[in-house]
């Protein structure tokens, strides 16, 4: 669908399920499928649960609403599209600032993302391959050590040539997509692959709730226990309410712009949000099952999925065939969420520059490529390249971790206080009443969290992200 903005056509959403699928791609990504099991996992389970359902209620949510009134009102890239609420509240232009954070956010992003997405695709070849050792109902790996088994992410990490084609292979699926535009590329990614998605984890859950240990799992994610609500769970739960919407990264300003008028956005940012607890939830359920039936431990961490799990299926019936439908869906949500990333500074350079949609993926991409393949050898050859050491908060880590660390701990928090405080105290009230979809309790509820909870609560982020000490 073409929009109209100031006398030019701009590609945009064939619909609003088309926008709702595209958005809860962006939102649905790693940081659901590994992120939630790993961080529930480590902070004991319900209480972490409970309290990050109530954060994405209260931080998430208003700040994606946010995020949506002003790209859906500006109808262009994320900074031009801050740029015109500014300039239509009579506010300064230097506003622009919060999406330009955004911006570079998403592309650090998007660089060492696809690093992640390439581990994903190489867990999918493995498992095509030992589905024809093993056949569709034996158990994946038969007759393998299971330390071997778990030795698959270090090996792959030794490699240097296999992570960087890995990556580069990511990165190409990535651009191809982003490349095609709006209605031809990324709603096709949002439409076709989120369905499939949903489809892959539930039958994948319902499979677990038959053949692992579900009853262990319902406890373990539902069960409350006060003393376990200290204030590290807290702030981790906190924190991954904020990161699994993607918020903070110009995302959602950048897929608002494509939103005709015709679409409340009050209601659609509930569906989104909801919809991406739903999945962060469905994930351990998905996940924990399996674990606990193998015996293994819940608090493995960021290993969970990818050395965790691989070592879970071995004794499962139709292992094999599980795990490789397993990483398919872990690839279709990663790929969701690349392509909204590549989207951001690929929309900004398209404006920017006046050049042509392929040309702009195509530059965009190949400096991210620059970045990938520093962040994929940060796990071999430059292990002990360490380009901040001289900053306390990046001392002594590789490229990833610290591409990872200043996005994480700074630009993405600072966005989205910038945010919370734009349209809570800048933008003009009349511009956001219009643009919100809400009324009555509703907007007065929304406005005050946009006021006060929110930058209270993400400078809580910023502030443990750079003194990570004193969430102890």
């Amino acid at each position: 669908m073409a929009l109209t903005q100031g006398g030019s056509t701009r590609d945009g959403w064939s619909s609003r399920s088309a926008f709702i699928l595209a958005a809860i791609g962006s939102a649905v990504g790693l940081g659901n499928l590994w992120r939630f099991p790993a961080e529930a996992g480590a902070n004991g389970g319900g209480a972490f649960v409970l309290f990050y359902i109530g954060c994405v209620l209260l931080i998430g949510l208003p700040i994606l609403l946010s995020e949506t009134l002003i790209g859906r009102h500006g109808q262009a890239s994320a900074p031009e599209s801050v740029r015109r609420v500014a300039s239509a509240s009579k506010a300064s232009p230097m506003w622009a600032m919060l999406a330009n954070i955004g911006v570079l956010a998403a592309f650090l992003i998007v660089s060492f993302y696809c690093v992640v997405g390439g581990w994903v695709l190489y867990y999918v070849g493995v498992f095509v391959v030992d589905i024809f050792q093993s056949g569709l109902t034996g158990g994946a790996f038969a007759g393998q050590d299971p330390k071997a088994v778990e030795a698959l992410l270090p090996a792959m990490f030794a490699n240097p040539s296999l992570m960087i084609g890995l990556f580069v292979l990511f990165l190409a699926i990535t651009v191809f997509f982003v490349a095609r535009g709006v209605s031809s590329g990324i709603e096709v990614v949002a439409t076709w692959m989120m369905p499939a998605f949903f489809v892959l984890l539930i039958a994948i859950t319902i499979y677990g709730a038959f053949g692992g240990a579900f009853g262990q799992t319902i406890d373990f994610l539902f069960t409350f226990e006060p003393e376990r609500l200290t204030g590290p769970v807290m702030l981790a739960a906190l924190g991954q309410a904020f990161f699994s919407l993607s918020l903070g990264m110009a995302g959602m300003i950048t897929y608002g712009s494509y939103v005709g008028r015709n679409v409340n956005l009050g209601s659609t940012s509930g569906i989104i949000a909801s919809a991406d607890t739903f999945v962060a939830l469905l994930a351990g359920l998905c996940l924990f099952p399996i674990v606990f039936a193998a015996g293994l431990e819940a608090n493995a961490g960021p290993g969970l999925m990818f050395q965790t799990l691989p070592h879970a299926f071995q004794d499962m019936p139709a292992g094999a065939l599980i795990g490789f439908l397993f990483f398919l869906m872990i690839g279709f949500a990663a790929l969701t969420s690349s392509v909204a990333l590549l989207e951001v500074p690929t929309a900004w350079v398209v404006e920017k520059f006046r050049i042509v949609r392929p040309v702009s993926t195509a530059l965009v991409a190949f400096c991210a490529l620059f970045l990938g393949v520093l962040a994929a050898l940060s796990f071999n050859v430059l292990a002990d390249f360490h380009p901040l050491d001289f900053i306390p908060l990046f001392a002594g880590q590789g490229v990833f971790d610290v591409l990872d660390g200043i996005t994480a701990k700074l630009l993405v928090p600072i966005g989205a206080i910038l945010v919370s405080i734009f349209v809570g105290w800048v933008a003009d009230r009349q511009l956001v009443d219009m643009e919100n979809g809400l009324s009555g309790v509703l907007h007065f509820v929304w406005l005050m969290l946009v006021r006060f909870v929110c930058p209270i609560a993400l400078i809580a982020i910023l502030i443990v992200g750079i003194f990570p000490s004193l969430s102890q």
